[in-house]
């Protein structure tokens, strides 16, 4: 076997990171849903609500994130009601959160109504809340910087790939 670095097209794309984490995300409805988590609506019926989404498709896409960890539920009770649950991110569901407001950025770039963004992101200071791509020794990118991927540690090569 080769020990030259494979290149990208030589890789097992099996253990892509956006290819096992788009499993998860990739049914429809369900980045919505982790949108609105995210934003603080918490109970299935303000769900249903605020998305208009039928209630066995959220059941499921609901249940999608719970099982892969990225929301947790709660018990709450109203006074007078039976027991129910709510739905909050967990840590590994809030670290979603700027590849949420990357796709925001791009849709509001891109897709936009003719009034502009439909909303604006904000720290808890006011200021408006701005994606960058940075490198580890500090360079902004921009859009049209090279960059490559190279393998790293849990990377393999396909079968039958050259090398």
């Amino acid at each position: 076997m080769s020990t030259e670095t494979p290149t990208w097209r030589e890789l097992d794309s099996g253990t892509c990171s956006i290819a096992r984490t788009m499993t998860v995300l990739g049914e429809p409805w369900t980045v919505v849903v982790l949108r609105d988590l995210l934003n603080g609506i918490r109970r299935f019926d303000e769900l249903v609500d605020h998305l208009g989404i039928a209630r066995n498709v959220l059941t499921r896409r609901l249940g999608t994130l719970v099982d892969a960890g990225l929301v947790e539920t709660r018990e709450y009770r109203e006074p007078g009601r039976r027991a129910r649950r709510e739905y909050r991110p967990t840590t590994a569901g809030f670290d979603l959160r700027p590849v949420l407001l990357a796709l925001m950025a791009f849709g509001d770039r891109h897709h936009a109504g003719p009034d502009g963004p439909p909303a604006v992101v904000e720290h808890e200071c006011g200021a408006p809340v701005v994606l960058q791509e940075v490198c580890a020794d500090g360079h902004v990118l921009g859009p049209r910087d090279r960059v490559r991927t190279v393998p790293g540690p849990g990377s393999r090569r396909r079968s039958g790939a050259a090398g």
